[in-house]
């Protein structure tokens, strides 16, 4: 009995070691450290969870174009997401009559967290 429990003690110690996964639009979940997803996929991912996770109403969520557009209290707030030459990933915000002077700076606040700043 005793040596069962240890088992089952290493096992459960084992599952709870760290494992980071992300959550693609699809649902299912990719192992960091894989091939996929990429800074872009992983940084526009990043940006549009930001932007509902503010509370915008997505409109727009093309990631070919890397663009994501919300509304949020009659304005409009816009993401667009392109690669870098040096191979980074670069995320800008900008919105268009938006009377809420935080809603930006919540938005990059949530950005970064989803991507682990």
């Amino acid at each position: 009995m005793r040596g069962l429990r240890r088992v089952a003690l290493a096992g459960a110690a084992l599952a709870l070691t760290a494992c980071t996964y992300y959550v693609m639009p699809n649902g299912t979940a990719v192992p960091a450290g894989s091939a996929y997803p990429s800074n872009f996929d992983r940084t526009f991912t990043a940006a549009a969870t930001a932007m509902r996770d503010q509370g915008l109403a997505i409109s727009v969520e093309d990631r070919a174009r890397g663009t994501v557009v919300g509304s949020y209290d009659g304005g409009t707030v816009t993401a667009n997401v392109r690669p870098q030459p040096d191979g980074s990933v670069r995320a800008q915000f900008d919105a268009h009559n938006v009377r809420d002077p935080g809603l930006l700076q919540r938005i990059s606040d949530s950005y970064d967290r989803r991507l682990g700043r």
